[in-house]
């Protein structure tokens, strides 16, 4: 069985151990932050690369529509157009 004395010395080395628990929880806890912090100036990277590629596909869409070329209309509607059916092989042999 445990004694007074032995007690008395396991009181320190208990509140020693929950010092460096708190020290080591709080530590873990800021390396957590910080790599979340990390991971959002990735995305928001990312972001701003997706931003600018929209911007740019925004751009080339009102240059379309505000061209007065009647080509650029041509064109569009040409692609709206169903393509002509292709004859079958049935109706090429009659």
């Amino acid at each position: 069985m445990i004694g007074p004395g032995e007690i008395g010395a396991l009181i320190p080395i208990v509140g020693m151990g929950l010092g460096g628990l708190g020290i080591w929880t709080k530590h873990q806890r800021r390396m957590a932050e910080l790599r979340l912090m990390a991971n959002d100036a990735s995305a928001s990277s990312a972001s701003a690369d997706h931003i600018r590629e929209l911007e740019e596909r925004v751009r080339v869409l009102e240059r379309i529509v505000t061209d007065k070329s009647s080509d650029v209309a041509a064109q569009i509607e040409a692609l709206r157009d169903p393509a002509p059916a292709r004859p079958v092989l049935a109706d090429l042999q009659r």
